[in-house]
């Protein structure tokens, strides 16, 4: 099971989830510790703290949903270990941003085309990066996917200053 993490054109009810995200099997609320930018054109832009990523995603699918099954196991586990979720870090001022973690049975499939939309290539030029971060979800921290800005304050993004898109 693919667990993706959105916070902008992605969430129902916005122009995205009709075309890609079809056939999602469960919508949940939760928070991811970042904060949120504005394109020009009024798109969300995510940045997540570099401590908080746990994994960048890849051209294979398959693999990225088997590294999320692993860090999901790892942080069940009681024992401490390197890929638990980090606890909060210093640094610029990060704060809670609302999404809705969208679970999808097809990730061979979906992941790609979502990867497209977003201007995800890896190892190339990237718009957004897709990253793996932990999440909370029901009073359970959980990994999921989700998109990030490549250095949204070198694009002059405007802050949005809240923490939901949109405002």
């Amino acid at each position: 099971m693919l667990r993706l993490f959105v916070y902008g054109t992605l969430k129902p009810g916005f122009w995205n989830h009709d075309r890609f995200c079809r056939g999602v099997l469960a919508v949940e609320d939760a928070v991811v510790r970042g904060r949120l930018f504005e394109t020009s054109s009024g798109i969300p832009v995510l940045q997540v703290p570099e401590e908080d990523i746990l994994a960048v995603g890849t051209t294979n699918p398959r693999a990225d949903v088997a590294t999320q099954a692993h860090v999901t196991a790892r942080v069940s586990n009681p024992e401490p270990t390197p890929d638990r979720p980090p606890k909060k870090g210093t640094g610029a001022p990060w704060g809670d941003v609302y999404g809705e973690p969208l679970t999808f049975d097809d990730p061979e499939t979906r992941l790609p085309t979502i990867d497209r939309l977003e201007g995800f290539y890896p190892g190339g030029p990237c718009l957004y990066r897709r990253v793996l971060v932990p999440i909370l979800v029901n009073g359970a921290v959980l990994p999921a996917w989700l998109y990030v800005g490549e250095n949204p304050m070198s694009r002059r993004f405007t802050p949005l200053g809240e923490s939901r898109w949109p405002r």
